[in-house]
């Protein structure tokens, strides 16, 4: 969809551009603030407090955490588990399944007997909600009864879960969605251990808590559950693959110095694990040959971010210019490409990056994660590997936050209470015309903001996010982008409900922020999806 944001910035204070950008998505939500910020501060070349570092890694560490089973749970599991299939199940086998996997303490024979009387009263009143268009009873469900049964029940744990952990998103940052506490050079977040009105001991210890809730709830129930579903579905390793180069801009700085991040930059082309490339932002470069915008001098050639153009261009090629051109234009992202390449984005790139980089953490739980499942590490390079790689990452960051509210905790003790340097916040101390980049890894990819600021203010504004990368239509070459490859040769046991379609496309967990409708080729409207 498109909004203008870019086109929203132009003129305006380049301190206050991550409040704007901020709105470009409300799943995300912080994510597009912290590219921002970094925009502008690698502009101004302004320098980041140590204090100020961890906060906003915790914060964004948060965010994956919440975000990763949130997309399992509540947008994807149901691709795979069939929740009518669940009033079959035996409650008794199911908690024997249960405890097979994970010590976790809710899964006693009464319990799964109350959450399957829970689900039968909610079939029977008709009210389905969220499950009323779903495609139950499809023939590519695989999963037994039991294994129904159990997935409802954490779909319902995870709900509560989640509104409990993201807490730590309104201590750091006042609210969620959209956090108030980033500022260009650091964060605003108060940090005194006198105050009641700041970041304190108590704090801490509730982040702690949190934390400790979360490394035992992704451990025990968002793993396991992945694992045991994908025993089931192992065909779908082999399927989903997309163009075979993934991308990771890194993320998580441990320090001032810009490559030491937590989790490794990199590119690995044609799916060789056996080397990763460097990333140079300047080999970045958008097309809009077949989306609705325009460039002045011609479509056929893409444009490095700080020559890019926000200029839409979508009605027909004939007077009197009212429909949508359809003749050669089909989308409203743009095409990203690299070195003229496609790129997948996301965790399983990041996955792949930092398994190949040689990452401790994240060797040790893929490699583990391949053995239980019996499967070569070239099982990734699909639909089934990115939902795998999803889940490692999100205990691979749970338990750093843990380790950084402890560092946090450190600084504080020590009376490090700064949060903001105060360097170069008056615009009398810019240059007259400054240029910078904000790149930065969200939960769904590589995100990265470009910023032009001339006489003090936003001259030209260009973000390139995740879903673009992966959604993107085709070039000017007519590559295909990452879903669209993936796409092909999908199998379809029924055309008119698509369920297959559906989990490779969530498996890259695209972010829409509309409403879609689909017509077939007599233009007549099938149905109407709308994504909250």
């Amino acid at each position: 969809m498109f909004r203008g944001i870019e086109i929203i910035l132009r003129g305006r204070d380049p301190r206050d551009a991550w409040l704007f950008t901020q709105r470009i998505c409300g799943v995300c939500t912080v994510v597009h603030a912290l590219a921002s910020v970094r925009a502008v501060e690698d502009a101004l070349k302004i320098r980041i407090l140590p204090t100020a570092r961890i906060i906003r890694n915790l914060i964004s560490a948060v965010q994956f955490v919440h975000d990763h089973p949130i997309h399992f749970y509540h947008l994807h599991a149901l691709d795979w588990v069939d929740i009518v299939s669940a009033l079959k199940a035996d409650p008794e086998k199911t908690s024997a399944l249960a405890q097979s996997i994970s010590d976790w303490p809710l899964s006693s024979r009464a319990y799964f007997q109350g959450v399957q009387d829970k689900l039968k009263r909610f079939v029977e009143s008709g009210q389905l909600g969220p499950f009323s268009n779903a495609y139950w009873g499809h023939p590519a469900y695989k999963l037994p009864p039991e294994a129904n049964l159990l997935a409802v029940a954490h779909y319902l744990e995870a709900l509560d879960w989640q509104r409990d952990f993201i807490r730590i998103h309104a201590l750091l940052g006042g609210k969620n969605p959209h956090l108030q506490s980033l500022i260009v050079g650091g964060v605003s977040t108060p940090v005194d251990l006198k105050s009641d009105a700041a970041l304190n001991a108590g704090s801490i210890a509730l982040m702690r808590d949190l934390a400790l809730k979360a490394k035992d709830f992704v451990e025990k129930v968002y793993l396991p559950d992945l694992l045991a579903i994908a025993s089931f579905y192992k065909e779908w390793t082999q399927i989903g693959k997309g163009v075979g180069n993934y991308l990771s801009y890194g993320e998580f700085p441990l320090s001032d110095n810009p490559s030491d991040l937590f989790m490794p930059v990199g590119i690995i082309l044609e799916e060789r694990l056996d080397r990763v490339h460097l990333v140079d932002q300047d080999k970045i470069a958008e097309y809009v040959t077949r989306s609705w915008f325009g460039y002045s001098g011609g479509d056929a050639q893409g444009r490095h971010p700080w020559q890019g153009e926000t200029a839409p261009k979508y009605t027909g090629p004939k007077p009197p210019y009212k429909e949508l051109d359809t003749e050669g234009k089909y989308s409203w992202l743009k095409a990203p490409r690299y070195e003229e390449r496609p790129m997948e984005v996301g965790p399983l790139a990041r996955t792949l990056v930092g398994y190949a980089s040689g990452h401790k953490r994240t060797k040790e739980l893929v490699d583990k994660a391949l053995k239980g499942l019996d499967i070569p590490i070239e099982a990734l390079f699909s639909s089934l590997g990115r939902t795998l790689a999803r889940g490692i990452e999100t205990l691979i960051l749970v338990e750093k936050i843990i380790e950084w509210t402890e560092e946090l905790a450190d600084n504080m003790g020590r009376g490090e209470w700064e949060i903001h340097a105060g360097e170069k916040w008056d615009p009398a101390e810019w240059p007259r015309e400054a240029m910078g980049y904000g790149l930065y890894e969200a939960p769904r990819g590589s995100l990265g903001h470009w910023i032009h600021i001339k006489d003090k203010a936003i001259h030209n504004y260009q973000a390139v996010v995740p879903s673009t990368w992966n959604l993107g239509p085709r070039d000017a070459k007519g590559q295909r982008g990452p879903v669209e490859k993936a796409l092909m040769g999908t199998p379809v046991a029924d055309a008119t409900k698509p369920l297959e379609i559906l989990r490779t496309i969530h498996s890259f967990d695209p972010c829409m922020a509309c409403g879609v409708h689909i017509y077939d080729a007599r233009r007549k409207e099938i149905g109407f999806i709308k994504v909250a």
